[in-house]
């Protein structure tokens, strides 16, 4: 669901109508052939815009991505906590894991829970409670550090503008799965890592071949 009830080829034909963009014009920003966009809003193909064409297009037009009919970015809200009246920060815990398989994305999929964290503590990690969400990891990939079922806390303001060595969320070959993150060696590379020895890594990648969705800022672990 998006934040506009208007139908994202309707949206983005009068965005590029009101701010005098051609349809040529944007497929080239978006590194496609010049009927690519005309193609899109005209006779319906592709049916949906790929990520990254959608990303860049908003970025573009100064817009937001739901617009364009992708996912609306799921949010901590703030709550009254019971009896001191102190204020609690609800966190979404997304119907997710990762690795989720092809196609997941952090912000589209259904909430099936919150969890309160008191702000103070929240502030103490460093993270931003307005791009807090909790998914469940899936697979032993990254254990010892995470194991399967674990639940993590991510924060999807602190991703590759922010870019340090850690544990983050990412998205590569349109897979959804938790990594840990080093800068390699060479401008704008980085090494993708599983803690599990017997599973792969990739030691140095091109920092577009990743999506950075968040880093891991905690984990809470079922008593075993």
């Amino acid at each position: 669901m998006t934040d506009s009830i208007e139908d994202p080829r309707a949206a983005l034909d009068r965005l590029l109508i009101e701010k005098g963009i051609d349809y040529a014009r944007l497929s080239e920003v978006i590194g496609r052939n010049p009927a690519y966009i005309q193609q899109y809003i005209k006779r319906g193909s592709p049916r949906r815009l790929a990520e990254q064409d959608r990303a860049r297009i908003a970025a573009y037009l100064g817009v937001s991505e739901a617009m364009l009919g992708g996912p609306v970015q799921r949010v901590a809200t703030p709550a009254r906590g019971r009896g001191s009246g102190a204020v609690m920060i609800l966190v979404p815990k997304l119907a997710i894991g990762a690795s989720a398989g092809a196609g997941a994305s952090v912000d589209g999929e259904p909430v099936e829970g919150e969890v309160a964290f008191d702000p103070r503590w929240l502030r103490e990690l460093g993270a931003d409670p307005r791009a807090l969400s909790i998914i469940r990891v899936e697979g032993d990939s990254m254990a010892p550090t995470l194991d399967d079922g674990d639940d993590i806390l991510v924060d999807g303001s602190d991703a590759a503008a922010r870019l340090r060595d850690g544990i983050y969320v990412l998205r590569m070959d349109d897979v959804l799965m938790v990594k840990r993150v080093a800068r390699a060696p060479g401008q704008g590379r980085i090494s993708v890592i599983s803690d599990n020895p017997h599973y792969r890594s990739w030691d140095d990648l091109p920092m577009g071949a990743v999506q950075l969705v968040g880093r891991v800022v905690w984990t809470g672990r079922r008593v075993r």
